[in-house]
């Protein structure tokens, strides 16, 4: 089943462009963009979410159109973005309960309690977000996104400000996700993270794919997928 079907998405800046960005990808899959800083990972999941307007292409998202109605796709979806944090005037508890209304839960406790749970988010379930650290935003923003279960994901930079045990935590999660027949696609620069837990991706440089295969296939004449990248991105360069 195809959860993500792009074709000829364009996006156009006064010094960058989005060139003819076209992807499909069906479900039980944790497939990563990857590319250097600018090359186009946030603006491709902004589109493909609907929070931005593509200046040309065509999106279907689990059967929505982000594009005429992003509403309705991001009622289907979770998004874990880059750089936005939960509303700074509510506790840990008060957010996901309202994510949790939003959403219509059911059982809204019990998801909720299994969340802080999780995470490791107890002691700080009464505290008021402005107060946390980045990491203990980061991991109420995982909360958000997967509470209501979704078909599929869209995560950008998704270990960031996240330590170690959290991180190895949270790649365990992401895997056993997708192992469940959901998908996610996520963004990222940290190649070791890509290297070890996606299936597929794709690279970007200036808004073009220069690559789209499996891990395997990205390493076949090199030991890793850093030298690859950095050969890719160097000969384009």
């Amino acid at each position: 089943m195809e959860l993500i079907k792009a074709e000829g998405i364009e996006k156009e800046y006064e010094h960058f462009k989005i060139q003819n960005f076209s992807l499909t990808l069906s479900e039980g899959k944790l497939f990563g963009i990857l590319g250097p800083n600018g090359s186009g990972k946030s603006t491709i999941i902004k589109i493909l979410t609907g929070q931005i307007l593509p200046s040309k292409g065509n999106i279907d998202v689990l059967g929505t159109n982000p594009i005429r109605d992003p509403i309705k796709t991001k009622e289907k979806i979770g998004i874990i973005p880059e750089q936005e944090s939960p509303p700074s005037f509510l506790t840990v508890t008060e957010y996901l309960e309202f994510i949790a209304k939003v959403r219509k839960l059911s059982h809204a406790k019990t998801k909720i309690h299994h969340w802080l749970d999780f995470l490791e988010l107890k002691t700080e379930k009464d505290s008021i977000i402005k107060n946390l650290s980045r990491g203990t935003k980061q991991k109420v923003l995982f909360a958000q996104a997967f509470i209501h279960e979704p078909k599929l994901v869209f995560i950008d930079e998704p270990l960031v400000n996240l330590d170690p045990l959290v991180q190895k935590k949270m790649k365990s999660f992401l895997q056993e996700y997708v192992a469940k027949g959901n998908t996610i696609l996520l963004s990222t620069h940290i190649l070791s993270t890509a290297e070890e837990i996606c299936d597929e991706i794709c690279i970007l440089k200036n808004g073009k794919i220069l690559f789209r295969g499996s891990i395997s296939e990205s390493k076949k004449e090199k030991k890793n997928l850093e030298d690859f990248f950095v050969e890719l991105i160097e000969n384009e360069n």
